[in-house]
């Protein structure tokens, strides 16, 4: 199909049907919500989010995101920041593993929890290895053949968009602890990590920016909108600007967790010592209380 020049109007107007995504997320949304129904206590916030992160599957595959990202490099690069950034984050704040194992059979549930706790995951999720998992794949995709093959081969592109939702997912699951994960490690090592990202977006833009064109064979055949080395970029910029942007969104949730987490403690230890103060202040007369003059009585008993 020959795609007329990208303008605002036809950004509105452009749409596709990608029946294996609107059925995959179908599904996902239909079983999320027939779960939280099914626990009968669940936070509606929680669905909310979840379901939006479903919508910005849909906003970047069926819009015309989808529809233009076989043919320009920028709006490829919205389509690869907001699958790897944006929709994870929204679905880990879903909360979905934890609402999987209140679902599932209890022998099912200590089985998965049992894995949670294994040496394993606690290798896989340390937090070096879950920065690689955030920053290598699109590294990985744009300084290898796998981009190109992705604009050619409808297969691999959804294996490359399954891949960035995945690697997301892993990161931001393990960083903001909305759901039960193999380690505990501080919200502050999660912030020193989110800086390392921030210099990953940076370096990729950079080296997208001045570097060689990517897929320029591809990208020929296209003979309307910006050239190849001002689409690429324009791609570039997304990259940069865009990461850092969504990084910031998960700064902000990483802020508000930690601090709904320090209120809570605070409260729990306001509790202990409440509770420290009742079970020294025992009812009775006012010098049995009083160290000196209850040693003093039970020596004259």
């Amino acid at each position: 199909m020959t795609l007329q020049p990208l303008t605002i109007e036809r950004m509105f107007l452009s749409w596709t049907l990608d029946v294996p995504v609107l059925l995959v997320v179908a599904l996902l949304g239909f079983g999320y919500v027939w779960a939280a129904r099914r626990t009968g206590e669940w936070r509606r916030s929680r669905t909310v989010y979840f379901c939006a992160g479903l919508a910005t599957v849909l906003m970047v595959t069926v819009s015309f995101v989808g529809v233009y990202a076989d043919s320009l490099f920028w709006v490829r690069a919205v389509q690869t920041v907001v699958l790897l950034m944006i929709t994870p984050l929204l679905l880990v704040m879903g909360a979905p593993l934890t609402l999987l194992l209140a679902t599932v059979p209890e022998r099912t549930a200590d089985r998965l929890r049992k894995a949670g706790r294994s040496v394993t995951a606690r290798v896989l999720t340390f937090p070096l290895v879950v920065t690689v998992v955030l920053v290598a794949p699109t590294f990985v995709l744009y300084f290898t053949p796998l981009y190109e093959a992705s604009l050619r081969n409808g297969f691999v592109d959804d294996l490359v968009h399954v891949g960035l939702v995945g690697a997301g997912f892993v990161y931001f699951w393990t960083r903001l602890g909305v759901d039960p994960t193999p380690r505990s490690d501080s919200y502050l090592v999660s912030l020193w990590i989110s800086l390392t990202e921030v210099i990953a977006d940076g370096a990729l833009g950079l080296v997208v920016w001045l570097g060689p064109l990517i897929a320029s064979g591809y990208y020929q055949a296209r003979t309307w909108g910006p050239d190849i080395r001002l689409d690429q970029i324009i791609g570039a910029g997304v990259l940069w600007i865009g990461g850092d942007l969504a990084g910031l969104m998960f700064v902000g949730a990483l802020v508000v967790r930690w601090r709904r987490d320090d209120e809570r403690k605070a409260e729990q230890i306001d509790r202990e010592l409440d509770e420290q103060e009742r079970v020294v202040a025992k009812p009775g007369l006012w010098w049995e209380n009083d160290p000196q003059l209850a040693e003093r009585f039970r020596r004259l008993r």
